[in-house]
């Protein structure tokens, strides 16, 4: 079985370990393991028997939009098959539409957005005309539901679902991993709303984790890891213990990412 892990970041060489300590700050946690450079990615994911991933840039000031997107997108080109990329925008970015356009034309499959480090509401009105230019295009994946900040609560991320119908929106982390209820109460019946399966795994218990899993249904579910955060391996071995049949564990796996990148 193909297996496309959707949810990862990498950092250039130099600044790994920056990048990475600033992560595990933010989270407060120790020293990360990893760093996130993309040949620790990619050993990380062969060990795991992974074939195939998508990498996220985050652009937290608007100068780095450009930067981090012209990076990842280097990234995939010289990895094709291998990585796919998100592009990143900033809320105070002025040309939000237009580098939307530079990424699709980069070859980027999406933008994702990560509200509680870029310190806005992803309902916030300077997206909207970004998201509007995104619909039918390209899809959003939001970081959602950290339970410590408002910003990408379940219930901002189903107002954009209602809003822009034909936008494609992933909730990253099962739509808000700390606040559970809450996604599924806002995001379950956005039927323009997927999720993924990221940094959850490793905060809930074994029954927790496939009751979401079950919730939500191998139709709107992406597996991802979030790497460099845990362990690739550890991370697909807590998937393949949720009871499965081998069609619903190969649409999460591979299937349904595969149809976002446009994979034949």
């Amino acid at each position: 079985m193909k297996i496309i892990d959707f949810h990862n970041h990498i950092y250039p060489e130099k600044i790994a370990r920056k990048a990475t300590d600033a992560v595990g700050a933010f989270y407060d946690f120790q020293v990360m393991e990893r760093t996130g450079t993309v040949d620790e990615l990619l050993s990380s994911h062969k060990e795991a028997g992974i074939d195939t991933c998508v990498v996220h840039a985050v652009a937290t000031t608007p100068h780095q939009v450009e930067v981090v997107n012209d990076y990842v997108a280097k990234v995939a080109f010289e990895n094709k098959g291998s990585i796919y990329a998100f592009g990143s925008l900033h809320q105070d970015y002025e040309n939000k539409v237009d580098e939307v356009k530079r990424c699709i034309s980069m070859g980027l499959k999406g933008i994702k957005l990560h509200p509680d480090t870029q310190q806005f509401n992803v309902d916030d009105e300077r997206l909207f005309e970004a998201y509007d230019y995104m619909q039918g295009k390209v899809p959003l994946l939001l970081h959602a539901g950290d339970y410590r900040y408002d910003f990408s609560h379940p219930r901002r991320i189903q107002r954009i679902c209602r809003m822009f119908p034909n936008l494609l929106v992933i909730g990253a982390h099962f739509g808000g991993w700390s606040v559970y209820d809450e996604g599924v109460k806002y995001l379950l019946k956005e039927e323009n709303c997927m999720v993924d399966t990221s940094s959850t795994s490793g905060f809930t218990t074994p029954e927790k984790f496939a009751e979401l899993i079950h919730t939500f249904g191998e139709d709107r579910l992406l597996f991802g890891t979030d790497f460099p955060m845990w362990d690739t391996k550890r991370e697909l071995e807590r998937f393949m213990a949720v009871k499965l049949s081998d069609t619903q564990r190969e649409k999460i796996l591979y299937t349904n990412a595969a149809e976002i990148l446009k994979i034949k």
